[in-house]
């Protein structure tokens, strides 16, 4: 640590890079001063320079590659680190460093020296395995140093730049999605380049007509919804697009139109237009089918979400007399999805839209032992909002926001007095928090796993049992 002053913004370092850090970036040391490096994966030697120094840490990025990693491999695409970061990696060693990112986050925040990660579900997918992509309009394309000079700056039709809202990389071909999605976006951006009118929106100026592309995918139905969000209302300057988008994919059962007029970037619309098809697609997971409209919560990993789910029932153990709680619910589909194995489920949720796509799929799913409250689940029960006709949980189902439970919720969790709590995260550092509260409350950890959900990328999904 005597060194640690030495390392400042701009020190140029060779590193061998030891692990992933929870993130996706690399972790090495320098006289125990810890360094996070941008795009460097365990195993490799780098020379580096340093962009930013804090007390306990800094981050640099790759100047130069020394020795490769004996577990890199070739990658798909050349922007991989923008999106999906550790595509570099092979996909036993992102599981392996995924599972040591968990254990550490449990020995260090959570106080459980003694974790071991008991179980890892791979996915059965690791490229086009995505249900769900949002792709960017932009008159301020970001130019790749291996693109040639004299690229086209003033349209874009892809991802944004990690930290820039205003910065958009072209993207021609995504592998983490559907490959008619790459089709999608290739005549898309064709059809824009040649109709002047359909402009980008800035948002900068907040000038622009065109917003978002958004593409969902009915992985077991073949259903195929396309969602063009503008910045405001005009089917007939959008029907040059539409038109061709129908005439050139008959795949598509569902076109529609958001329209959001607001400055926040988001491709959620004020109000939609339905231009062909039904106003939703249809998924099937087990023997169960929902409805998902362009603005619906469902897990962007069809096939691993199953997984998911069959993992959070048999860590359960239903036997049919259990009442259920499922906090947080969302559209239903947990609930939905034990509901058969339980006597009475009560779903959870503030979102009002995801209450009635929860209760419409119950409808079409004809389960009736399902029951959604809305509830904000930061007071809710410490505020004694729970009607008395309500029993008491024999399990409770949680699976919060990436930033966890609310302190008030977490402290009031224990008093529902459920035999089983299954904790479901997207953030093991969060839960890793929450979990210690649960055992000093009289709960202990007696089933472990994680599910990836998103092969070549640093998100971690993880189910946890706590047992009284």
């Amino acid at each position: 640590m005597s060194d640690a002053p030495l390392i400042k913004r701009g020190s140029e370092l060779v590193l061998k890079i030891e692990s992933l850090a929870y993130g996706g970036m690399g972790l090495a040391r320098e006289s125990n001063f810890v360094i996070f490096v941008k795009q460097a994966i365990p195993g490799q030697k780098v020379l580096v320079r340093v962009y930013k120094k804090r007390r306990g840490y800094a981050e640099a990025r790759v100047i130069k590659l020394l020795n490769e990693s004996p577990n890199a491999i070739d990658v798909c695409c050349n922007h991989y680190w923008i999106c999906s970061k550790l595509q570099s990696l092979s996909y036993s060693e992102q599981l392996k460093e995924k599972s040591a990112q968990v254990e550490d986050a449990f020995n260090r925040i959570g106080g459980f020296h003694d974790f071991k990660l008991e179980k890892v579900r791979p996915a059965k997918n690791i490229y086009h395995y995505r249900n769900k992509m949002e792709f960017t309009f932009s008159p301020n394309r970001w130019v790749l140093a291996s693109e040639p000079e004299g690229v086209d700056r003033s349209f874009a039709l892809g991802l944004h730049i990690p930290g820039r809202f205003d910065k958009i990389l072209d993207i021609k071909n995504c592998h983490i999605q559907p490959e008619i999605g790459n089709k999608i976006l290739s005549l898309t951006r064709e059809v824009c380049l040649k109709h002047s009118e359909l402009r980008p929106y800035d948002p900068r100026s907040h000038i622009g007509f065109l917003r978002f592309l958004m593409i969902r995918y009915g992985i077991n139905t073949g259903n195929l919804m396309v969602n063009l969000v503008t910045s405001y209302h005009d089917i007939n300057k959008i029907s040059p697009l539409t038109d061709a988008l129908l005439e050139n994919f008959p795949e598509i059962t569902s076109l529609v139109n958001n329209v959001n007029t607001r400055k926040a970037d988001v491709a959620f619309g004020e109000y939609e237009t339905l231009l062909f098809g039904e106003s939703f697609i249809r998924e099937k997971i087990d023997d169960l089918t929902f409805e998902i409209s362009a603005n619906s919560f469902f897990q962007t990993n069809t096939f691993q979400g199953e997984i998911l789910y069959e993992e959070v029932k048999n860590l359960i153990g239903l036997k049919g007399d259990e009442i259920v709680y499922d906090l947080y619910c969302g559209t239903g589909t947990i609930a939905l999805f034990l509901s058969k194995n339980a006597k009475t489920v009560y779903g959870f949720e503030v979102i009002r839209s995801a209450l009635d796509d929860a209760e419409k799929n119950a409808d079409i799913n004809d389960i009736s032992n399902v029951h959604f409250i809305k509830a904000n689940l930061d007071t809710y029960f410490k505020s004694g909002q729970l009607p008395k006709r309500i029993p008491k949980p024999d399990v409770i189902v949680v699976d919060p926001p990436r930033a966890g439970l609310h302190k008030d919720m977490s402290s009031y969790l224990p008093k529902l007095k459920a035999k089983k709590i299954v904790y479901i995260s997207c953030n093991p550092t969060t839960q890793a928090r929450d979990a210690k509260i649960l055992f000093e409350n009289g709960y202990e950890i007696t089933r472990s796993v994680m599910v990836d959900m998103f092969p070549h990328t640093p998100h971690i999904e993880m189910v946890l049992l706590f047992s009284k």
